[in-house]
């Protein structure tokens, strides 16, 4: 048999051992930069609804041409599953060789999927954030909000995390690991009025209305807004959305799924042009970042499949 057509099956703790986070940052500006210079293809992912099963399920598939190598990700969103135990994301993805068409491997990608992540976070934190950044607030104490928290340290010399999460059991569980793992000071937070410690902000919930007030927010702050990616749900105030500077990961999957964009617009608080640029656009040199220390700024992703195909090309090596 041609040694090239035989494929892999690779587990979650294959990928956890694979995936170092400022690797994975590394390989995700890569990748936004192929994305918003045109070499990356992506298609719309199909978004398919279960409404019986309250799940949402997605197909992403992606071409980056530096790696040669074709991915497939499919991801189930179960919203009941955190009430049973288990992880209301999980996902496998599929990573082929572009010129031959030969499978590669088939890889558990639910880590996978929360490090991309965190690492796009990582990134647009390194991009857009003020330099002296030291305090991030980290709304969502799930995997994804573990990661967002892994990532901005990896950029920033932060001295001080504060979590915020509706079950104050999951907030106090995080800030003891995560305090741990990263040799940090994470603090449960106080008081909705605690937020006004930030530099960095990361949300990653499931919520759909926002998750702090435009009232409580530190001039110069940069927030990461990565939890929702349907058009009627948001994590971010309008009031914010409008007096900041908007960078997006991909700039028509944001029009079409983001409601903390697509809320604003259709309120007429924004239009299109308010989105300063996509990531990859800063990251290449070619539009600018942060202009200025008090300027706010707001990175809104949704989840690119170029990001995991990188990831996925990173673990296989």
């Amino acid at each position: 048999m041609d040694p090239r057509t035989r494929m892999r099956y690779i587990t979650d703790e294959e990928v956890r051992r694979a995936l170092t986070m400022p690797e994975a940052i590394r390989a995700v500006k890569e990748a936004f930069v192929q994305l918003s210079t045109g070499q990356a293809r992506v298609p719309a992912r199909t978004s398919l609804e279960i409404p019986e099963f309250r799940t949402t399920a997605l197909v992403m598939p992606a071409y980056l041409p530096r790696t040669k190598r074709l991915g497939l990700k499919l991801i189930s969103l179960c919203e009941d599953n955190p009430s049973k135990g288990l992880p209301l994301a999980q996902a496998v993805a599929i990573l082929m060789d572009a010129e031959l068409g030969s499978p590669l491997a088939v890889m558990d990608a639910s880590y996978l999927t929360a490090v991309r992540t965190g690492a796009a976070s990582g990134a647009a934190t390194d991009a857009l954030a003020r330099r002296d950044a030291r305090v991030v607030a980290i709304f969502g104490a799930g995997i994804q909000g573990r990661t967002q928290l892994e990532a901005v340290a990896v950029v920033r010399s932060i001295r001080k995390a504060l979590v915020f999460d509706v079950d104050p059991r999951a907030a106090a569980a995080y800030a003891k690991e995560m305090g741990r793992k990263l040799a940090l000071d994470v603090e449960p937070a106080s008081s909705p009025e605690t937020l006004r410690e930030a530099d960095i902000i990361c949300t990653a919930t499931t919520s759909a209305v926002p998750v702090f007030s435009d009232a409580n927010l530190k001039p110069g702050v940069h927030i990461n807004a990565v939890g929702s990616y349907k058009p009627h749900v948001r994590e971010i105030p309008g009031e914010t959305v409008r007096r900041a500077s908007v960078f997006v990961d991909q700039r028509q999957a944001c029009l079409e799924e983001a409601g903390d964009l697509i809320i604003p617009l259709r309120e007429k608080l924004i239009d299109e042009g308010h989105i300063r640029a996509e990531i990859g656009e800063v990251l290449a040199g070619l539009k600018p970042g942060r202009g200025s220390d008090d300027e706010v700024t707001v990175f809104k992703a949704v989840g690119n499949a170029a990001l995991d195909l990188a990831m996925a090309s990173l673990v296989f090596g």
